[in-house]
């Protein structure tokens, strides 16, 4: 183990240790690795401390309640608390932590840096997924691990690697879930069920994205799924971010954006993917960011919508530019 990685599990461990109450907060709009990684450290921290009070927080999605239950803590009961940021850079995103009072942060992400700073702070851009750096963290110390944890944390990155096909996958992380699947056991091919699985109608709805996308000349993909058209295929809004990730094979597309009304939060939701162009730098500039390829925004008028895509339209052009020279 590199000396730097060493100082940080301890640094880690160190300060776990040090609070009796811990929070673990994630992003708004989670998808599996954010939940994933969340319910597995949370779990792995009472497996190893059962006398400490730990809670995963943050609005649930019904999607993936097989991961396991958040928690609904009174935050006036909670003292000496240690909040846990995990796969989120900036406190605009962190879901579920207003009004608590917390003494020390401990960051852990594989998104760019932005505005959280952990008292300790493990942030590494070359990550396939915080599960995949939770599992390391988790093989490397002293923290307990079971084998519902263990499933958790392998559907974290095979979602957030899309099955080890996206850049972001390195040597490092197939390691990582050797040593993951030596150590645990687990019977790994059924946890595909619940990725996976498609109902007809999201099927068809699959066959409605493709059909309806619009793609400029310069290989800009985009597309407005309206409410009522998510009521058509009797799916909730959650099914367009699941979809986009399948448009990355698609010869003709450079770079693609998926647009969804959040009518309750009265915000346009933003899922943008590259093949090329560098996304996350223009998200950021429309209440969004994430990593290079894949990226999200969230805005609240349609005419920011606009700008976006033209925005990425020309990132698409200069991309070509550069390819042929």
């Amino acid at each position: 183990m590199r000396t730097i990685k060493r100082d940080i599990y301890r640094n880690i461990i160190k300060i776990i240790k040090k609070h009796s109450t811990i929070v673990i907060a994630r992003h708004i709009g989670p998808d599996p690795d954010a939940i994933a990684s969340q319910i597995a450290l949370r779990d792995a921290i009472r497996l190893t401390y059962p006398e400490k009070k730990v809670y995963a927080v943050g609005a649930g999605v019904h999607k993936f309640k097989y991961l396991g239950n958040l928690d609904k803590p009174d935050y006036n009961e909670l003292e000496d608390v240690l909040l846990i940021v995990l796969d989120v850079p900036n406190f605009k995103r962190v879901d579920g932590i207003e009004d608590l009072k917390y003494k020390h942060i401990l960051k852990i992400d594989h998104h760019p840096a932005e505005d959280i700073i952990g008292t300790v702070d493990w942030t590494d851009e070359d990550k396939s997924s915080t599960c995949e750096m939770i599992t390391d963290l988790l093989l490397d110390t002293k923290l307990e691990m079971d084998t519902r944890i263990a499933e958790n944390l392998f559907i974290g990155i095979v979602f957030d690697s899309d099955r080890f096909l996206l850049q972001n996958t390195s040597l490092e992380t197939f390691k990582t879930v050797y040593r993951l699947l030596d150590y645990s056991k687990i019977d790994f091919a059924p946890l595909y069920e619940n990725l996976y699985n498609r109902s007809l109608n999201e099927e068809k709805f699959r066959a409605y994205l493709t059909n309806n996308i619009e793609i400029s000349e310069n290989g800009m993909g985009f597309i407005n799924v309206k409410p009522e058209t998510l009521e058509k295929f009797k799916l909730e809004i959650t099914a367009v971010s699941n979809q986009v990730n399948n448009f990355s094979f698609i010869r003709e597309l450079i770079c693609w954006m998926f647009v969804t009304y959040d009518a309750k939060n009265e915000i346009f939701k933003v899922n943008i993917r590259s093949r090329g162009p560098v996304v996350n730098e223009i998200a950021s500039r429309y209440n969004g960011g994430g990593h290079k390829y894949a990226s999200g925004a969230r805005v609240k008028d349609y005419e920011d919508i606009e700008s976006l895509r033209k925005d990425l339209d020309e990132a698409c052009e200069e991309y070509i530019k550069e390819q042929e020279k």
